[in-house]
């Protein structure tokens, strides 16, 4: 009877693995491949911080030029490109000051506003100009240059904004200093007449 029952288990045993049950077991879990289909069905997951994009900044171009309006250029664009877009400056463009405060090598930055000024609208810089009186321009600051004592003279700009307008150097026009949010605009026109960039 003991001989019976050994070969009947070792008649069972071999009957279980020649079925494959005990292969069947120890093989994938379905861990590994379903990590592979995981890759599979997110193939670009890894792959969005390296896709390249061209990132665009807006500028509005106003003033005397031919299209005013706010476009949109690649974020290495220069002031030049801008005025480009915009239709180039027209013939009110005041020339003196495009020629010393519009710095066209100057990269575009996101929401920069460029304005070309007619020459009606700086009368002032024309007249001296014209007549060769250097002493106006002369007495102008240069908000890329002055110190912060010679700052602090202007019309309702005090020490703190004063060197709020040293820490946003450089200009490339007067009005830079409200669209770097140097000064207030009520500030702005106080101080206008009276400040350069060059």
């Amino acid at each position: 009877m003991i001989v019976v029952g050994i070969v009947g288990i070792v008649l069972f045993v071999g009957g279980i693995i020649s079925s494959g049950i005990i292969p069947k077991t120890f093989k994938s879990d379905g861990s590994q491949t379903s990590f592979i289909k995981s890759s599979k069905q997110y193939p670009a997951a890894s792959m969005v911080s390296g896709v390249s994009k061209s990132i665009e900044v807006k500028v509005d171009v106003g003033g005397a030029v031919n299209s005013p309006g706010v476009y949109s250029l690649a974020s290495d664009s220069r002031v030049e490109d801008a005025l480009k877009l915009a239709g180039g400056v027209t013939e009110k463009a005041d020339p003196v000051y495009v020629a010393k405060s519009i710095n066209l090598a100057q990269k575009v930055a996101d929401g920069m506003k460029i304005y070309v000024p007619s020459v009606s609208e700086t009368p002032s810089l024309n007249s001296s100009v014209a007549q060769g009186d250097s002493s106006t321009t002369q007495s102008l600051i240069n908000i890329n240059e002055a110190s912060l004592a010679d700052l602090d003279k202007l019309s309702g700009v005090g020490a703190v904004t004063a060197q709020k307008i040293i820490d946003n150097r450089p200009y490339s026009g007067i009005e830079e200093l409200v669209t770097k949010k140097a000064v207030s605009r009520s500030v702005y026109e106080k101080i206008k007449a009276q400040i350069s960039t060059w």
